[in-house]
């Protein structure tokens, strides 16, 4: 059986996003792209209806190659739990108040049992600092917390 990995919104946008000069930008869709050509022969992956929603809004153009990428993936719908534990999070600080998706990605991947959550926000996700206490969350609410990491920490290892 494939891991499982929930898919957050900034992933799309970097794996869709028209080539950027900023060179940390260049280096994440790069990573990204790298990333996704075997994502989906390694890992068994998901979005959710947020991710849905969030890769609608902006530019038509972009929203027709954010969906299309997308359009073959699972969606796992927002349930009450996923909603009770993202409103614990904030509660909790382990996500600030005025970022309720953030804590809701959290909260879909963690009360659907998904094993990853890759992102490249690293203000509200993926950061160190705040690991301890999104993961703290989920516990004291019965859920095993989905490892947070980007696409760059799934690459697949050339060293085989």
């Amino acid at each position: 059986m494939k891991p499982t990995v929930y898919l957050e919104t900034s992933v799309i946008g970097y794996l869709t996003s028209w080539p950027q000069e900023n060179v940390t930008v260049a280096g994440h869709q790069n990573t990204t792209r790298q990333w996704w050509s075997t994502a989906a022969h390694r890992f068994e992956l998901f979005v959710s209806q947020l991710v849905v929603r969030e890769s609608s809004d902006g530019d038509a153009d972009a929203v027709q190659d954010r969906l299309g990428s997308i359009g073959a993936i699972p969606v796992l719908p927002i349930t009450p739990a996923a909603e009770h534990l993202a409103e614990a999070l904030i509660r909790g600080h382990a996500v600030p108040e005025d970022q309720p998706n953030d804590a809701l990605h959290i909260a879909l991947a963690a009360s659907h049992g998904i094993q990853y959550l890759v992102s490249w926000n690293f203000r509200h996700i993926v950061n160190a600092s705040i690991r301890p206490a999104i993961e703290r969350v989920c516990r004291d609410a019965g859920y095993d917390p989905p490892i947070l990491c980007t696409p760059e920490e799934l690459l697949e290892s050339n060293d085989d």
